[in-house]
């Protein structure tokens, strides 16, 4: 697969583990990281959402930032 792939996410939110389970299990290089202890993350996070405070964020290479997980997330 080429680019790569960043995930965003909360510590405690059930959607960011299902995220990062399917990433895991399909095999899928990315990168994670924890909004509420990285605010260099979250800064970019909120860049990349327009200010939508929602986790799972999934961003990938030539593709729309995805927020949430299966349509629901966690607010942080």
């Amino acid at each position: 697969m080429g680019g790569s792939v960043e995930l965003y996410t909360a510590a405690g939110c059930e959607f960011s583990e299902a995220a990062r389970e399917d990433l895991e299990w399909r095999g899928v290089e990315f990168v994670e990281y924890d909004v509420e202890n990285d605010p260099e993350a979250r800064e970019r996070m909120l860049g990349i959402t327009g200010g939508n405070r929602t986790v799972p964020v999934i961003v990938e290479e030539g593709k729309p930032a995805r927020i949430g997980w299966m349509g629901r997330g966690c607010a942080v």
